[in-house]
């Protein structure tokens, strides 16, 4: 038996089918389901392993990036979301998915109460930032999502809310004293730096977090654009390699695998 994903889809998205190929490749059964089906009770959350909400742009972010999904997530569908949560089960936020995840107080979610303690604010250049960046791997062991990944990942980023505020420097301190940072923006070196290599001025470099369980994970790079050798952008010059991206997907699959 195959783990089963469900990639949650509303107008606006536009990750969804490299996402479900990220997944399909990593070994998983794969549907991609509009909210309003979940609302409507054709589909059942309860029904899936892992749950990702994908890149791209809900509702046109038009009153903040990803605040309209997290409404209707925490208000119409928050019981079976919590349920799902509760007993243990996958939930990857990516891009605008990391926007919900953190409005709707998932992530980080130090309280336990599901408030809202971070946000993802405009980029501090003013502009869309589209680039591939290199990311730091935390090596804290935490994450589901990224047990054994290369310490230096390389993936793209696509976003202009993606500035990591956190809501006091208390929240910042248990963040990394807990090891939910998870990944940074950094140079080429591994080193940290400021802008372009931090495409948009998050505090700490923070690039992705995950719960306190590891279990819940959000992240603004795109790994599921770096799933074959050729999407690197540079393969050609400096030869194939693994794309970094995949392991993200593989991991989560392996953890479901256990599930069933």
């Amino acid at each position: 038996m195959k783990p089963r994903v469900i990639i949650l889809r509303t107008a606006g998205t536009n990750c969804d089918y490299e996402t479900a190929h990220a997944f399909g490749i990593s070994g998983a059964e794969v549907e991609l389901v509009h909210v309003n089906r979940l609302k409507r009770k054709e589909k059942e959350l309860l029904d899936y392993q892992i749950l990702v909400l994908p890149g791209g742009f809900t509702y046109g972010d038009d009153i903040s990036a990803g605040k309209v999904l997290s409404n209707e997530l925490k208000f119409r569908l928050g019981d079976d979301f919590e349920r799902f949560v509760e007993e243990g089960r996958l939930v990857l936020g990516i891009c605008n998915g990391f926007q919900v995840l953190v409005k709707m107080g998932y992530l980080p979610d130090l309280s336990g109460r599901r408030d809202q303690e971070v946000t993802l604010s405009y980029n501090d250049s003013g502009k869309f930032e589209d680039r591939w960046v290199y990311l730091k791997e935390s090596g804290s062991g935490k994450c589901i999502f990224t047990q054994d990944c290369e310490d230096l990942i390389y993936l793209p980023v696509a976003h202009s809310e993606g500035k990591f505020v956190p809501r006091d420097e208390m929240v910042l301190k248990t963040l990394r004293d807990g090891g939910q940072i998870v990944l940074t923006y950094v140079n080429r070196d591994g080193e940290s730096s400021g802008y372009p290599d931090n495409p948009n001025g998050s505090i700490d470099g923070v690039a992705g977090i995950c719960d306190r369980t590891g279990r819940i994970f959000g992240l603004m790079p795109h790994p599921e654009r770096h799933t074959h050798s050729t999407h690197h952008p540079r393969w050609t010059r400096e030869g194939l390699r693994e794309p970094d991206g995949l392991i993200i997907f593989r991991n989560a699959v392996r953890f479901a695998k256990q599930m069933l």
